[in-house]
């Protein structure tokens, strides 16, 4: 996205990793038997009620089946069903008036499947006295061409990891590799690495809030309503706006739900020409891939030396295109974490020409109680739960961006088919889940209820004088980018790193693999700017922490300095050479030109808490360009091939 810009064909930015991490470790744990024993068992329940129904005198209208059946019924024996059912605490899909579904998996039993029988027979009037002789009919009646008959999850991680002893420590084992919160700051700029506080992440663990279906009836989920309506309240004081959405499930998809409510605003007062939307060069890289994906045109605004947008340029854009205007996408304080002055004078002039201003909530972590951008005068805003109200989004995911709309927008927010969101938008969907990824929504909604608006007023407060505490410590040492009229940032600044290159052989990249024998994960590295660092340290690190970050920079610094200077190789010296992984430092032979301290523990800190990388330093470029399958040897597979030639 970043390279790509306007011609990405994916605005994907925040994944559902953890989601995909544990459908690893369950795969892990089970292997392939017992996959395949848990398929089965819910195969066997799923045939076990079809054939149950079938013998009741229903029809089951999906052939083939896994684990789902559709049962044509009766508008009247719908009702019926829906009301048993519920009074027993089963729900079953609603899909039209002659239509009912059933899912299994495998926390359901066979006692599950003969109640469900019972009461379907109950409406019909009728026994259902052969269930007790029915499982033994049960044979795979699907289609031989929707059998497996290839093998899966052969590696051995698949096979080691049975007994709940070994998977723990497997689990650990892995946890070990990362460097993480736990270990230290992570500075990454435009991410917001805050604390994940103990006691906002204990809710999701909660069956009450974890094991409720997307689709279930509102009347059975009071409570997250609640819950629902109380976060929308906040974050519309919080943004000055009049109405929340919360489905989207990423910042991205944020995006791509803003523009897509600007896109039916415009769409229903017969504008359907206002397809351009004007982004400023140094934006996110999910701005213009959003646009392109919501089906608009993206025309780039300047920015000047400062960092700032061009005003000029953006008052001449705007109206050069005001007949097909659609929306400004403004990220504030900037990307390049400055406050711009202009800000106001801008979205005025989108406003001027029949434009909306989409705001990128990406660095709300500098306004939060100080100003809002309803306040600024946006009309749409996406906010990173996972960044600036603390979900953690480690590793990529999970996370959600709910918007806010001004209210002349909110007829334009997203609904859904199955469970309405809303009574007065005529918008589809965005996602899957009528509220997103709600179970996280806890997280948010814990940790603003807890903090109160002075406690979020402070924290924004705390963000930014960290940042300009890291900035003044930081500047006599590295060229700071861009600041404000005042020479200030905002929660986050760049360092430039590119004159390295020149006079030390030192790329930005080595720097940041340098930070690793520091104990530090590195800040963000080449964007907006390649070849340089983006620092955003939030407000939850105190003073030791940040004083900890400063002397590790300024030890590297003055280690580029020894190779300016001549007393170190340009190709073969401390920094270029990072990460020094453990293995590296104890082995028997060491030919660098330092010494194993200097390399491993180059600050007296690190002798108490030291972090050692996995991995030594890797060729990027050859990298990316080359996959290397980190499965069984290569010639495990030379065996199996030649086995199959016998």
């Amino acid at each position: 996205q970043h390279i790509r810009r306007e011609k990405a064909t994916s605005n994907i930015c925040t994944a559902q990793v953890l989601l995909g991490v544990m459908a690893g470790a369950y795969a892990v744990y089970h292997g392939a038997e017992g996959l395949q024993n848990i398929a089965q068992r819910v195969y066997g329940l799923t045939r076990f009620t079809a054939l149950g129904l079938e013998k009741l005198g229903l029809k089951v209208v999906n052939e083939h089946y896994f684990d789902t059946l559709q049962v044509a019924v009766t508008e009247a024996q719908k009702e019926s069903l829906q009301q048993l059912t519920q009074q027993h605490r089963i729900n079953l899909r609603n899909y039209d008036t002659a239509h009912v579904g059933i899912s299994f998996d495998e926390v359901k039993t066979l006692e599950d499947a003969h109640k469900l029988l019972q009461l379907f027979a109950e409406v019909l009037g009728k026994e259902a006295s052969f269930a007790e002789a029915l499982s033994t009919e049960i044979t795979w009646h699907n289609n031989e061409s929707l059998t497996r008959t290839s093998e899966y999850l052969t590696h051995p991680v698949f096979k080691n990891n049975r007994s709940e002893h070994a998977m723990l420590r497997y689990l650990k084992e892995l946890e070990n590799r990362d460097l993480s919160l736990t270990h230290s700051m992570i500075a990454l700029g435009s991410c917001t690495m805050k604390l994940n506080a103990t006691a906002e992440m204990i809710p999701v663990t909660w069956s009450e809030i974890g094991g409720i279906h997307p689709f279930a009836p509102r009347t059975q989920a009071e409570g997250y309503q609640q819950m629902f309506e109380e976060l929308e309240s906040m974050l519309c004081e919080i943004t000055g706006f009049d109405a929340v959405s919360l489905q989207p499930n990423s910042g991205a998809q944020g995006e791509y739900a803003g523009l897509m409510t600007i896109r039916g605003y415009h769409h229903s007062r017969g504008d359907l020409h206002r397809d351009i939307v004007l982004i400023p060069e140094s934006a996110h890289g999910t701005n213009p891939a959003s646009a392109v994906m919501a089906g608009m045109k993206v025309v780039v605004v300047k920015c000047d030396d400062h960092g700032n947008i061009d005003v000029v340029d953006l008052k001449a854009k705007a109206e050069q295109h005001k007949e097909n205007l659609s929306a400004l996408m403004v990220t504030y304080p900037s990307t390049h974490g400055v406050f711009e002055e202009a800000i106001q004078e801008m979205c005025q002039t989108i406003h001027d020409f029949g434009g909306q201003v989409y705001m990128d909530g990406a660095n709300m972590n500098a306004q939060v109680g100080l100003t809002s951008p309803g306040i600024i005068g946006a009309d749409v805003c996406h906010l990173n739960l996972h960044k600036t109200f603390c979900i953690p989004h480690g590793g990529g995911g999970p996370g959600m961006g709910p918007i806010g709309v001004a209210k002349h927008l909110a007829p334009f927010l997203p609904n859904h088919r199955t469970v309405k969101v809303s009574e007065e938008s005529t918008a589809t969907a965005i996602s899957a889940a009528p509220w997103g990824s709600a179970s996280i929504l806890t997280i948010s909604y814990a940790y603003i209820k807890m903090m109160g608006s002075e406690g979020l007023t402070n924290a924004t407060k705390m963000a930014i004088l960290n940042a300009n505490y890291l900035k003044t410590r930081l500047e006599d040492h590295y060229k700071v980018l861009y600041t404000g009229v005042n020479g200030t940032c905002a929660h986050e600044f760049i360092v430039d790193c590119r004159e390295f290159k020149q006079t030390a052989g030192v790329e930005v990249a080595d720097i940041a693999k340098r930070l690793m024998d520091y104990g530090f994960h590195a800040p963000t590295v080449s964007f907006p700017v390649a070849g340089t660092m983006m620092i955003e340290p939030t407000e939850s690190e105190n003073q030791e922490e940040l004083d900890r970050f400063c002397e590790a920079l300024i030890s590297i610094r003055e280690e580029i300095r020894e190779i300016e200077e001549g007393s170190a190789a340009k190709d073969n010296n401390v920094v270029v050479n990072a990460p020094h992984t453990a293995n590296m430092v104890i082995s028997n032979e060491w030919e660098k030109p330092y010494s194993r301290e200097k390399a491993a523990y180059p600050l007296p800190y690190l002798t108490s808490n030291k972090y050692f990388p996995t991995a030594a330093k890797i060729d990027n470029a050859f990298g990316d360009r080359n996959l290397v399958c980190s499965c069984i040897p290569i010639s495990e597979y030379a065996e199996e091939a030649e086995a199959e030639a016998i």
